[in-house]
Formats: structure tokens, sequence, C-alpha cells
């Protein structure tokens, strides 16, 4: 584990910076293949992975700062961007992305639902790569496993500061596992007949639910909200219920316009 490659002069290259951008392009890489097999918007791809990837780590971080550390971010404005001290919130990360990937859809009249379904298995490989850049940098860190087998992190690391030389849970790896996991479920969903929209609310029903059950072993920002669960949890909560209501109604909606169309077609004469 390394957090810096190598120096170019005083200035240090952080494997953490260059796995993640490297997770934007080969995600953005993802996208243009299935928006050209789709044989729609592929034109596009680019530009949104550039817009969509940028936002994603901005929000991704103003999230961590305000809804994590601004006890400590109020007293340091200027370290608001110093995104390899740790700190860059997921949820964040996929609502700015997001947000601003309906923006460019509504200005170039592409069709939203179908581009966010074609976006979603690309999205989710980013952040498996995305975990392996925690994983070199030692944030995203699992609590102690109270036994001697798990990660030690090095000493320049923040989850070795926090926790110092005790082994601790592997949560950033089996994370980004379930991640590919998940790229791999919503290929299969896709190769099968489904409403505009579900693979989408697919994606999100499978992440907040592999988060949830492994904030259990995170030991970052493990303390829970009104005594319930994590802050992390309780969005994957909401996350979950909302995808899942998306789901279930857009496959109702479905079933209504394939029956409308099925009765508006005129009977064909002998």
């Amino acid at each position: 584990m390394h957090q810096y490659l190598f120096y170019i002069g005083d200035f240090p290259v952080r494997a953490y910076g260059l796995v993640l951008s490297l997770s934007i392009i080969l995600a953005t890489g993802v996208g243009y293949f299935l928006a050209k097999q789709d044989g729609r918007y592929h034109n596009h791809v680019v530009d949104l992975g550039i817009y969509c990837g940028l936002s994603g780590l901005l929000g991704a971080r103003l999230w961590d700062v305000f809804f994590f550390d601004w006890d400590y971010y109020s007293h340091h404005l200027t370290e608001i961007l110093n995104v390899w001290q740790g700190g860059m919130a997921i949820q964040g990360g996929v609502i700015l992305g997001v947000a601003v990937g309906i923006l460019y859809c509504r200005r170039h009249s592409i069709d939203i639902l179908a581009m966010m379904d074609i976006s979603a298995p690309a999205i989710i490989f980013g952040q498996g790569l995305g975990r392996c850049a925690n994983l070199l940098n030692g944030d995203a860190f699992g609590a102690p496993t109270g036994g001697s087998f798990g990660i030690i992190y090095p000493s320049t690391t923040l989850a070795h500061h926090t926790y110092g030389n005790q082994p601790l849970w592997p949560a950033e790896i089996w994370e980004g596992q379930l991640d590919f996991v998940i790229f791999a479920i919503l290929l299969l969903f896709r190769a099968y007949p489904h409403v505009k929209g579900q693979a989408f609310s697919l994606y999100v029903m499978l992440y907040c639910a592999a988060r949830f059950f492994l904030e259990f072993l995170r030991g970052d920002y493990a303390d829970p909200v009104l005594g319930l669960f994590t802050s992390a949890q309780m969005t994957s909560i909401t996350g979950f219920t909302l995808a899942l209501i998306c789901f279930i109604a857009l496959q109702i909606k479905g079933h209504k316009d394939k029956k409308t169309d099925s009765t508006s077609k005129p009977e064909s004469k002998v």
C-alpha cells in the first residue's frame, strides 16, 4: 500500500488521485460502450463523463465536509478541497453527478430515463474502482476486528491515525468487490425485457442494500443518528425505499402503457 507513487520535484503523485482519475475514465469508457450498444447517445457520453465525473467528486467532497466534518472544516476552510486527507461521501457524489447529468440531458433533448439506465452499470463500475483508491489512501476503513486478522495500515494514513496498529475489517475492499457484483447483475438485468428507468432504480436498491450492511463494519463516521443507525445507513434506507417505489411504479406504468397500446391498435380486416 503506497499513498505516494513518486515525486515530480516536491510535488507528490498520489495513488489516490491516479486511481480516482482512472475510475472516471474507465467508467466513461464503459458508458460509451453501453450507449454504442444501445444505438443512441454515445456521442454525448464523453461530455457527460467529464461533467458528471467532476461534479460527482465535488458533491462527494462537499457532502462529507458539511454533513460529517463541518466542526473541523468550519475552522479550516482552506482544506475543504484537500480530498487526499480523506473524506468523500459517495451519496453526495451520486446526487450531484446525477443532477448535472439530468440538466445536460434536458439541454440536449436526451431521454433522461434511458440515459440513466445506460449509465447505471458505468457508475457502479467507477464506484468499485474508487474503493481501490480508498484502500491505497487508507480511508473509508473498517473498525477493529478484535483479533489478529485484518488490515494494518501504514502510519501515514488516516486509518492508522485513528486506530493505530489494530487490524481493521477490509470494509472498502468488500464494498469494491460488491460493486463489481452489482455491475454484473445490472448487465444481466439489461439483457432481459424491463421498463425504462428500472435499471437505474435497481442500481440504487442494490448499492443501498450493500452499503447498509457494510456500515456495521466501518470504523469512520460510526456514530449512530438518533441512537439507531449511522448517517450512511439512514441514507441507504431512504435511497432503497425511494428506488423500490420507483421500480414498482415504473413497472405498473409500463404495464398500463402496454395494455393501452394493445387496445388502441385497430383490428385487422380479412
